[in-house]
């Protein structure tokens, strides 16, 4: 467990009111879908899309089966509808073949959370955001870490990970700087916090480095403001002087 992580956690946690309620409900196989559906593309349009995906198919097994143009008309709102919906009915075909012909997801509640990711991931287009995503959200309700970009660009800047790592492998160094016995609600709001974060303070362009709650944490941030100011930011060493 990382002391830093979860001091930024403590600290994130009461700027954006933890815990956080979830945004939805959903059977794991649906929540897949969504996330699936989301890459790349606004929240609004992914659930427009999502929307007239479950209004024109009755069932997942009639999404699978229907023909492939049918399908990216009804996602027509996402981007690269025509790369997702050969994807979807791809992953959609996979777990029919997988598990027997049964087409759900809700296996996976039995299973340990690390077991049922590499399951996940073994499915056409699903990595580890995919994953996570699919049992922390749905009602599965299981403990694995989602990272998108604002959590990934707030953990590079706190130096919880280098910044040289990627998205897909910063979730298991991320993961594992928390406490194991944390349940799913905790883990939730640990993702929420720091994507609201990366959201509403640590912009991509022009953070708010003077009103952030972890500052003190931060060494971008203090470098940023020190070289806003003119000074030597803690724990940079002070060039000598030549005599």
């Amino acid at each position: 467990m990382s002391a830093k992580a979860l001091l930024v956690h403590e600290r994130l946690c009461t700027v954006y009111g933890c815990p956080i309620p979830y945004f939805r409900t959903q059977e794991p196989l649906s929540e897949l879908v969504s996330v699936l559906l989301s890459h790349r593309t606004r929240n609004a349009s992914s659930g427009a899309a999502f929307c007239q995906l479950r209004t024109r198919f009755p069932t997942w097994e009639a999404v699978r089966d229907a023909p492939c143009v049918e399908v990216q008309e009804a996602i027509s709102a996402v981007t690269w509808p025509e790369q997702k919906a050969p994807r979807l009915q791809q992953v959609l075909r996979r777990i029919t073949e997988l598990r027997g012909g049964d087409l759900s997801l809700d296996f996976l509640g039995e299973l340990p959370v690390r077991e049922a990711r590499d399951w996940l991931e073994h499915l056409p287009g699903v990595g580890p955001k995919s994953s996570a995503a699919t049992l922390l959200f749905s009602r599965l309700r299981m403990p694995a870490l989602p990272v998108d970009s604002h959590h990934h660009r707030v953990a590079v800047r706190l130096g919880l990970i280098p910044e040289t790592t990627l998205v897909g492998p910063a979730h298991r160094l991320l993961e594992a700087q928390l406490p194991p016995y944390w349940d799913a609600q905790r883990v939730y709001d640990h993702h929420e916090a720091l994507m609201l974060h990366g959201q509403r303070c640590c912009f991509f362009r022009e953070p708010a480095c003077q009103r952030c709650a972890v500052l003190d944490l931060c060494p971008t941030g203090q470098a940023r403001l020190a070289s806003r100011e003119g000074r030597i930011p803690p724990g940079t060493l002070t060039p000598r002087r030549s005599h």
